[in-house]
C-alpha cells in the first residue's frame, strides 16, 4: 500500500527544534516513511544534541547544528553545512519562535513604552528568521530539481490579535504574507509554501505557567470549541501532511491548528 505522507527521501530541516513543538516535529519527520533525515536546530546546542540522540536512538538519520535564526552569515552556514553532512534540505520548517535567542529584559512592558531594541528580538527570529532559512534553502530546491516543501509555524495571535503581543502578532503576520508570496514564486517548481498557525499549545513553558493558574486557564479555554490546550503532536501532524507527498497542489495557505479558537465564541 502506498503511504501518502511518505516524505520522498527529502531531508528536513527544523529550526528551534530542541525542545517543545519543534522537537515533535523533528522526531515525526524522523519517523516518517521515506524520511532522508532531520537536521535539528536550536540557538542551544545541549538542547539540538539531545533531539538528535533520540532520533538516532529510535533508528533514525539526524545532526544537530546550533545555529540564531535572525543571522543571515549563521544561518547559510548552517544550511550548508546540512548538506554536506546529510544532503540538499528539501523541507524547511520555520518553527524557531518567540522572542528569540537574546530577549529583553523589557517584554513584560506596553509595546508603545518599548522601542526597537525590544521589538527587534521578535521580528529578528519570527519574521527575519523565516527569511533567512527560506532564502538559505531555495538554491538547494531549486537544484535538486524535485518537490520542495517550506512550512512556516505562526501563531493565531497574527490572525485575530492578542493585546500585549503586538510585535509579535506583526513579525508574524508578515511571515504568513512572506509565505504565500513564496508560494507564487516556487509553485512553478515543484516546491510549496505554507504556513500553520497555532494557538495554546501544551509547550512546558505554557505548562508551567497555566498549571499554577487553574483559573486563568479556564477562562482562556472558553474560547476554545475543543476545550483543552494543543499538544505538540497536534501540531507536528499538519506539519508532517504539508511536508509530504499528499500535499503537492496546496499552497500559499494558512492553516490553523487551533481547537475552533475564536474571540467570537
Amino acid at each position: 500500500m502506498t503511504d501518502i505522507l511518505d516524505l520522498g527521501g527529502r531531508v528536513a530541516l527544523v529550526t528551534g527544534a530542541g525542545q517543545g513543538v519543534g522537537r515533535q516535529i523533528a522526531l515525526q519527520l524522523a519517523d516518517a516513511q521515506g524520511s532522508g533525515g532531520v537536521v535539528v536546530n536550536d540557538y542551544v546546542l545541549a538542547r539540538a544534541e539531545a533531539v538528535a540522540e533520540e532520533i538516532k536512538a529510535a533508528g533514525g538519520k539526524a545532526i544537530a547544528l546550533q545555529c540564531d535564526v535572525s543571522d543571515h552569515a549563521a544561518v547559510k552556514e548552517m544550511v550548508a553545512k546540512a548538506a554536506s553532512d546529510v544532503g540538499v534540505v528539501g523541507i524547511l520548517v520555520n518553527n524557531a519562535g518567540n522572542a528569540g535567542a537574546n530577549p529583553s529584559a523589557e517584554l513584560g512592558k506596553p509595546f508603545w513604552e518599548t522601542g526597537p531594541e525590544v521589538w527587534n528580538s521578535f521580528i529578528g527570529v519570527n519574521l527575519y528568521g523565516v527569511m533567512n532559512c527560506t532564502a538559505a534553502v531555495i538554491p538547494g530546491m531549486l537544484q535538486r530539481q524535485a518537490p520542495g516543501r517550506i512550512i512556516t509555524v505562526i501563531s493565531d495571535a497574527s490572525r485575530w490579535g492578542d493585546a500585549g503581543l503586538e510585535i509579535y502578532a506583526g513579525a508574524k503576520a508578515g511571515a504568513a504574507g512572506f509565505m504565500r508570496s513564496v508560494a507564487r514564486s516556487l509553485g512553478r517548481y515543484g516546491i510549496t509554501a505554507n504556513s500553520v498557525a497555532i494557538a495554546l499549545t501544551a509547550t512546558p513553558a505554557v505548562e508551567r505557567t497555566l498549571n499554577g493558574d487553574p483559573e486563568r486557564l479556564k477562562r482562556t479555554l472558553e474560547k476554545y470549541i475543543i476545550r483543552r490546550p494543543g499538544r505538540p503532536d497536534d501540531i507536528a501532524n499538519m506539519v508532517q501532511f504539508l511536508a509530504s507527498d499528499a500535499s503537492p497542489w496546496i499552497t500559499g495557505q494558512v492553516y490553523p491548528v487551533n481547537g475552533g479558537f475564536s474571540f467570537a465564541l
